[in-house]
């Protein structure tokens, strides 16, 4: 699934590619992609409408729209977003095609059909969720803290750590309500730099622990969208390349493979239902696990 760094990559290029493009036709291929809201509403909100700009916002590309809303895009697990400057033949999985003015196009391709649009209030999507999401809620009303945003300080994390104190730290980093766009690739990643064992309780961590993972969470964050992010199965940058951190991997996807710092073998397990990956003895497990 697409984390930060590939939709980070993904949405600098858009940004270049599309801002000051407007959209003359929308067409959905896929009848989900845009629930709640009908594809022919959806259509008729989304043409005419000049793209001002393209960020990030947790996993969502986040294509700006005159008038103050915008565009977001959840990408889910085989999402890709293509920008097409010449006539192409289409994606075989694609399921949404947005053909601009000027005859350029974005084409919305998707395997297993988990990819969602939205039109929303682009203001609704700074804010930070100050009470616990309900069921059914979106979720771009709930994102949290950004890790790469000046707010994201080690006092934060020691503070979000201790009122979860409970929570194992490993899932609880994938919580997008609390900090936005860690996914498990990353949280694998960075827990094995900090030397922090998957299933830690939050509220164990000491001071320097904290620190360690502050600073490794925003080093393997800024070295995967540096290297374009991973491209593992499916995920494509918008020019359709592949990413290249996945030969950068020190423990993810590694089981049976030596440690590169202590030479011990890492193990797969399952944490929180997700395959993780972590060193035996680098990432010491907790006494009651």
């Amino acid at each position: 699934m697409p984390e930060l760094p590939e939709v980070e990559t993904i949405a600098r290029q858009l940004h270049g590619l599309v801002t000051g493009r407007t959209v003359a036709h929308f067409r959905s291929e896929w009848h989900r992609l845009t629930e709640p809201e009908p594809a022919d509403l959806f259509a008729a909100r989304l043409e005419g409408r000049t793209i001002t700009g393209v960020r990030r916002r947790a996993k969502f590309v986040v294509l700006e729209l005159d008038g103050a809303d915008a565009l977001i895009v959840s990408l889910r697990m085989t999402g890709q977003l293509l920008f097409r400057d010449r006539e192409m033949k289409a994606h075989p999985y694609r399921r949404a095609h947005i053909a601009f003015a000027d005859g350029t196009a974005l084409e919305f391709a998707d395997t297993r059909k988990f990819g969602r649009m939205a039109i929303v209030d682009g203001a609704a999507l700074d804010g930070i969720g100050q009470r616990r999401r309900r069921v059914g809620e979106p979720l771009h009303r709930y994102l949290g803290v950004e890790p790469l945003s000046r707010r994201f300080t080690v006092r934060w994390l020691r503070e979000f750590l201790q009122r979860r104190g409970r929570a194992a730290i490993k899932p609880l980093l994938l919580d997008q309500t609390g900090i936005a766009g860690i996914g498990n690739i990353y949280a694998i990643e960075a827990l094995w730099r900090a030397r922090v064992h998957p299933l830690r309780k939050a509220g164990s961590l000491g001071a320097d622990e904290v620190e360690r993972l502050h600073e490794a969470l925003r080093w393997v964050l800024r070295k995967g969208i540096r290297f374009g992010g991973a491209s593992r199965r499916d995920y494509r940058d918008a020019r359709g390349k592949e990413g290249r951190m996945q030969q950068e991997f020190n423990v993810y996807d590694q089981a049976g493979e030596p440690c590169p710092r202590c030479g011990a073998e890492v193990m797969r397990t399952v944490v929180g239902g997700r395959g993780t990956f972590h060193c035996p003895r680098c990432q010491r497990v907790p006494r009651r696990s």
